[in-house]
């Protein structure tokens, strides 16, 4: 049966209203960002291309979603922060952070928590825009990279720790392979040559990263790793099983690089049942840099700082700079820094 003149060319699911922006640019022959503007009164289209625009719009009976209304809005003083882990160590360093940034430029944050669920993060992004904020920081509590927000926002979004893997974004996260590196050369420096890795959660590019890093350094300097470094999970009880499997096999060792702080705390105990001195025997170093852990081992722990206020601090400048109209696309990688405590050099306070 043919389609009369007096019905919609195109109706999204055959349902009134329901047509996407996608389908208006289609219909209309532009693209997606065209329509937007045609939509939305901006400059830059052709009289002609706006009218089309909004004829077929009207024929769709398209009706603006809330991301799509805030085209029209213009820019507000205002961003939205959504984090997939509100009181988490790693993410809340980076809000904090970032508030302070942005709040010192004037800017006002409207925090959401989408508690790690893909459908809730959308909920929050489309009510975040209702309320007409003029940019999105996202934060993630691990450096994997995620997928992008929903298409068609209209306004400039940076992501934190968690780079987007649309390398067109703008992401923010850390330097974990410099990170490896830096656990080898403090070791080295300090003299030491037998040098053990113990790798954290292998889903986890943060591991993967970090002992890319710490291999590469160990190559430059003529070495290797005297273990073969198996990865694990983020658990003290699984530094205390590696360590003791290391200590068992009888090769030997006197530095251990531990892929995160709570690792360490697990091999420090096991090298202590084992009557082997921390750092007289063996230095042992860890990563992240977690005050309640590095303050309360014995010795006190070195580990490498992720410097989460820096990612935060860095997150919000791109963003203020986005909307300024200066957008910068792909991702910047903060250099972790280096803490030195007693586990790796007697004393050092």
């Amino acid at each position: 049966m043919s389609q009369s003149s007096g019905e919609p060319a195109h109706r999204a699911g055959g349902l009134p209203g329901k047509a996407s922006l996608t389908d208006v640019a289609k219909v209309a022959g532009v693209s997606l960002g065209t329509a937007s503007k045609a939509l939305a009164g901006k400059p830059g289209v052709s009289d002609a291309t706006r009218a089309r625009v909004r004829q077929v719009a009207d024929q769709l009976q398209y009706a603006p979603n809330p991301i799509a209304q805030t085209l029209a809005l213009g820019r507000s003083d205002s961003i939205g922060l959504v984090t997939a882990d509100l009181q988490g160590m790693f993410s809340s360093p980076i809000m904090v952070s970032a508030q302070r940034e942005l709040s010192a430029r004037g800017v006002t944050v409207l925090l959401a928590n989408a508690c790690g669920d893909a459908r809730l993060e959308r909920e929050c992004v489309e009510s975040l825009l209702r309320h007409n904020v003029g940019g999105l920081l996202i934060v993630d509590p691990s450096t994997n990279s995620r997928p992008p927000i929903q298409p068609d926002v209209p306004v400039p979004v940076v992501y934190a720790y968690a780079a987007s893997s649309d390398p067109n974004d703008c992401s923010i996260t850390s330097d974990n392979v410099t990170a490896g590196k830096i656990a080898v050369d403090h070791l080295l420096a300090c003299g030491r040559r037998s040098i053990a890795i113990i790798c954290g959660d292998v889903e986890y590019r943060a591991s993967t990263e970090r002992l890319k890093g710490s291999v590469s350094a160990l190559a430059d300097a003529g070495l290797e790793p005297v273990n073969i470094p198996r990865f694990g999970y983020w658990g003290a009880r699984w530094g205390r099983e590696e360590t003791k499997r290391l200590i068992d096999s009888g090769v030997s060792f006197d530095g251990v690089i531990c892929q995160s702080d709570i690792i360490a705390m697990g091999a420090l105990d096991a090298l202590k049942a084992a009557g082997r001195r921390v750092p007289e025997d063996v230095s042992v170093i860890g990563h992240d840099n977690w005050d309640f852990v590095t303050g309360n081992t014995d010795p006190a722990l070195t580990s490498i700082s992720n410097c989460f206020e820096d990612i935060g601090r860095l997150a919000a400048h791109r963003l203020a700079e986005a909307m300024d109209g200066v957008p910068h696309r792909g991702v910047d990688y903060v250099q972790c820094e280096l803490v030195v405590r007693d586990s790796t050099v007697a004393n050092s306070n």
